[in-house]
């Protein structure tokens, strides 16, 4: 069997060495503009004896605010006085998207959460992502990868997670989202829309990890209710987990609601191109027929527009934001209610 090939970046800390380590992972990049330079992507490593290690991830898509804001606030508040374990955040994730607030890489084009488990010899993007899938992934019992709805997507704030094959993992899956403490929490099926094994979740799912993710708001912006949730959920994971003492535990002030999004007829997609108007908003409650929306076409302003119904019931959890559409575009989805 060929050895696995390693990685070429290079970290500034020493994920074994207690303290708090602030510094960045060094990926080599020659330009134009900088012939032995490297990109700089920010990372932080907490640690105080043994004990277990929670992964935190954002920045995977750059356009995604909530969750980078969320780590920027954990990383000034935890000291490793206040912990037992390991605690290490990567709160710009895929550095050179979220330096300029795109979803997918300016350098390759790539969107990060698509190409897991990544390629130690690849471009940018692959490599990140190679880094994330055999260095970091691996040294943790429970990793989490925030996300939110983007440029293009809002969300109400949300935690998910894709269901594990392990029915053990998957009952630790739910205590974690529990945990959390979001309003909703979705189980997904990992449809390809979704990324299916490609994403960093996948990669920790591979590894046996925990595996949770969010979707806090988007819409290109800070949503707050959704940075309140994570801020709040990410000490109760601590705490959850053995890590933070049970002193900075905030009880959710509901208990979450489990949903389920599985099921090609859980999504509206556009049919054709032209302007989207929605006719439901955020956490509207549809049934199948339910009129979704309409597509207006101004090109041919004669036309009737194109009127779109839901095919199946639900809560509407995900809506796109630009009006103006094509053939494709995803405009809203929906959950249904899951007994765990």
């Amino acid at each position: 069997m060929p050895e696995a090939r390693k990685s070429r970046l290079v970290p500034e800390v020493d994920f074994a060495k207690d303290g708090k380590q602030t510094g960045f992972l060094r990926l080599f990049h020659s330009t134009h503009d900088s012939a032995y330079g490297f990109l700089p992507i920010p990372i932080v490593v907490v640690k105080n004896g043994e004990g277990p290690t929670a992964f935190f991830s954002s920045g995977n898509h750059g356009d995604e605010y909530e969750g980078q804001v969320a780590l920027a606030n954990l990383i000034k508040f935890l000291e490793p006085g206040m912990i037992r374990g390991r605690v290490i955040m990567l709160p710009m994730a895929n550095y050179p998207a979220a330096l300029i607030g795109r979803r997918v890489s300016p350098i390759d084009d790539l969107n990060m959460n698509r190409i897991f488990p990544g390629d130690p010899d690849g471009t940018v993007t692959r490599q990140i992502a190679h880094y994330i899938d055999s260095e970091i992934i691996p040294l943790a019992d429970l990793v989490i990868d925030l996300h939110s709805g983007g440029s293009s997507l809002n969300y109400i704030p949300t935690a998910l997670a894709k269901q594990s094959g392990d029915p053990a993992m998957y009952r630790k899956q739910l205590a974690a989202l529990r945990a959390f403490g979001a309003p909703y929490t979705y189980i997904q099926g990992g449809a390809q829309g979704q990324g299916g094994d490609q994403t960093l979740g996948s990669g920790a799912d591979r590894r046996g990890k925990i595996a949770l993710g969010t979707e806090l708001g988007g819409a290109g912006a800070v949503n707050a209710s959704g940075l309140a949730i994570a801020e709040r959920g990410l000490r109760n994971l601590l705490v959850h987990l053995g890590i933070l003492g049970k002193e900075h535990w905030v009880e959710p002030p509901i208990p979450t609601r489990f949903l389920d999004v599985r099921g090609p007829d859980m999504y509206v997609y556009a049919p054709e191109n032209g302007v989207f108007e929605p006719l439901v908003e955020l956490g509207d409650t549809v049934a199948p027929g339910t009129p979704a929306a309409r597509i207006h076409i101004p090109e041919t302003p004669w036309l009737p527009p194109v009127d779109i119904a839901f095919k199946a019931a639900g809560i509407v959890m995900c809506k796109r934001v630009p009006a103006r559409t094509k053939r494709g575009d995803c405009l809203f989805h929906l959950a249904g209610d899951l007994a765990v």
